[in-house]
């Protein structure tokens, strides 16, 4: 062995000999015991103080506060140990203004106390709501259709003749003593949710319809005019001249110049000719 290798043992031996007399000395013994027990003293504190601030494992259930006056749910959320939170509002027509109708988290869910309570209650103040516009909707029953989706209720205030309108057909309507027109809805009518609106709409029963003037005219012309008018011909009787009833010439009617029921029928009395009177 060279002398260079012989004095780099000799080094290694020392600073072995060295490093464990220093190691096994009192002086360090008592340092690293020291240092170790503060570690586990702090590592003991620190699980307390993390025990304490997240309540480890003490979940409370929460109650079921659906259906509630917010009023009374405040009072309960305190004794329990919660705090609550309105994220939202919105208006119920069968229910009164500040129940609570939504709760997050959910009922009978576990969570830690002094957790938030979100929730969403009734308002006092409906929301207004714009009425759809009447190009389509002429009908009474798809009408009220339309609104009960808006949360709006209707009702049949008078019913009107006409012989020309389908029956249920929408004159106008009333919301209050407002009147409500086709021409109001084009420029934009809002009312509240569970509004009550009053209608006004056609029938065909009950009216009576004037007999229209047909003598001079043609069969043909005046069968036409008055199956138009709600009215049927009713009985048709031919002088001896006819050949032809369909260009055949009304002379005289049945009745004339009145008012008759709905379907009622006009007599016809025909002549080929035209009559020399209609000149």
């Amino acid at each position: 062995m060279s002398k260079l290798h012989i004095r780099i043992w000799n080094k290694f031996r020392y600073l072995v000999r060295e490093s464990w007399y220093f190691l096994t000395s009192t002086y360090f013994l008592k340092n690293f015991a020291k240092i170790i027990g503060i570690g586990v003293l702090l590592f003991l504190f620190l699980t307390w103080w993390l025990s304490c601030y997240t309540r480890h494992g003490d979940s409370v259930k929460v109650g079921n506060y659906v259906g509630q006056n917010i009023a009374e749910v405040e009072r309960n959320l305190k004794k329990e140990g919660f705090r609550y939170i309105i994220t939202d509002s919105t208006f119920l027509l069968e229910k009164k203004p500040g129940i609570v109708i939504k709760q997050t988290p959910k009922p009978n869910a576990l969570v830690k106390e002094n957790r938030t309570i979100y929730m969403t209650i009734t308002k006092r103040n409906p929301d207004e709501k714009r009425l759809p516009g009447l190009v389509g909707n002429y009908d009474y029953d798809v009408y009220k259709k339309k609104l009960a989706r808006l949360k709006i209720k209707s009702k049949i205030k008078r019913q009107v003749f006409s012989n020309k309108l389908e029956p249920g057909t929408i004159m106008h309507f009333y919301h209050g003593d407002k009147k409500i027109t086709e021409n109001s809805l084009k420029k934009g009518v809002k009312v509240p949710m569970g509004s009550m609106l009053e209608f006004v709409i056609t029938t065909r029963e009950g009216g009576r319809i004037q007999v229209p003037q047909v003598v001079c005219m043609t069969f043909k012309e005046a069968a036409f005019i008055i199956s138009n008018s709600g009215l049927k011909v009713g009985k048709v009787i031919e002088d001896s001249t006819v050949t032809d009833r369909t260009n055949a010439f009304v002379k005289s009617q049945f009745p004339v110049k009145s008012s008759i029921g709905l379907n009622g029928s006009v007599e016809l009395k025909l002549t080929q000719a035209k009559p020399g009177s209609c000149n």
